[in-house]
């Protein structure tokens, strides 16, 4: 199957937001496996050294969907509220400082993971329908 008729498919059988969270929620799953070695290590080496084993690839992919997540809420037909969307965007060029920090060696992944979970509850429904209970 082409690329172009594998999406094509896939827009065919998922919504926006289902395909927005199946995306961000397998690159948050890559961080999880890597965070705790990086925000443990406790010479910066270690911390470089985990970088170029992976977690660097890894925060690139993580900056992509976010700046993805950027280029859709500045686009005049996004429908979402104006308020949210400049929280989401606040949210994106907080994501884009933080992972330089981290990729600095001084910040830790962890916030990141966070931030990513929360955002995968919210597209998933699970914060709404919390705050309905």
């Amino acid at each position: 199957m082409s690329v172009t008729a594998y999406k094509r498919t896939i827009s065919h059988t998922e919504a926006p937001r289902q395909i927005e969270r199946r995306i961000l929620a397998q690159v948050t799953s890559e961080l999880e496996t890597q965070y705790l070695a990086f925000d443990r290590a406790e010479r910066r080496l270690e911390r470089l050294q985990l970088l170029a084993d992976g977690l660097r690839h890894t925060l690139q992919k993580n900056q992509m969907v976010w700046s993805a997540f950027k280029m859709d809420l500045v686009d005049g037909a996004n429908g979402l509220s104006p308020e949210l969307k400049a929280s989401l965007i606040s949210l994106s060029l907080w994501v884009e400082s933080h992972t330089q920090g981290v990729l600095a060696g001084g910040k830790q992944v962890k916030p990141l993971v966070d931030i990513n979970r929360s955002i995968v509850d919210g597209l998933s429904g699970r914060q709404l329908e919390t705050a309905a209970e």
